[in-house]
């Protein structure tokens, strides 16, 4: 994802403000209800949203002081936080969240140019990633888990300049075929995958990246070819 544009600091203070709007609004007894994540409550989706925070706050420390750590010590490791965080109860999910916004935004405000540089562990030996791209990873996570809460944010409510983002980073991804998107309010097409041509899906550009993530049905979406294509879920 070398060349996609990385988000300005106003792009992740917005989405960060915004989310913890919401997470703030709910009751505790809304913390216990089905998120649009299946088996997850909107606990789950609170508590990831903490612990991404803090694993990559902490991946952006490390490449300040020059002592490179991964994300998370290991996918088991990430599973099982998730889920005892979850059930730790809404005070403590809601304030260990509040608490990570803060840690990765300093975090990043402490990040020298040269900083930038190099790649990072997402575990252990596991797939590694560019530095420059935790910004942009930290804003999809916030905007797209934000919709996932199904507390009254939806894609239609993330703002235009993410929507672009978002649709502009998602033709990094691996696809089975190629096919296009056309936004119905976005004089752009985009395409994805390997090879040239294929359908042309077209819709809002909300529509389109809840369905590039592998949300929905594909709901308001239309193509010429009948069926949408195949998209996995991210």
């Amino acid at each position: 994802m070398t060349d996609v544009a990385r988000p300005s600091p106003d792009q992740i203070a917005r989405a960060d403000q915004a989310l913890v709007r919401t997470v703030d609004g709910l009751a505790d007894a809304d913390h216990a209800g089905a998120s649009l994540l299946p088996g997850w409550t909107r606990a789950h989706v609170i508590a990831h949203l903490a612990l991404n925070a803090e694993g990559l706050a902490g991946v952006l420390r490390g490449a300040h002081l020059g002592r490179p750590q991964p994300m998370y010590a290991s996918p088991e490791a990430r599973d099982s936080d998730i889920a005892e965080l979850a059930a730790a109860g809404p005070t403590v999910v809601r304030d260990r969240f509040l608490a990570s916004t803060g840690q990765f935004s300093e975090a990043l405000e402490a990040m020298h140019p040269d900083d930038w540089d190099g790649r990072f562990e997402r575990t252990p030996g596991g797939p590694d990633f560019a530095l420059a791209n935790v910004v942009l990873m930290r804003v999809r996570e916030v905007e797209i888990h934000h919709a996932d809460l199904g507390a009254g944010y939806s894609p239609a409510d993330w703002p235009e300049d993410f929507r672009v983002l978002l649709l502009q980073s998602m033709t990094k991804r691996p696809y089975p075929a190629p096919f296009s998107v056309r936004p119905s309010e976005l004089d752009r097409t985009w395409h994805y995958g390997e090879g040239d041509g294929g359908p042309v899906v077209s819709g809002t550009s909300a529509a389109l990246g809840w369905w590039l993530t592998g949300r929905g049905t594909g709901e308001g979406l239309t193509t010429d070819a009948g069926a949408l294509p195949e998209v996995e879920a991210w």
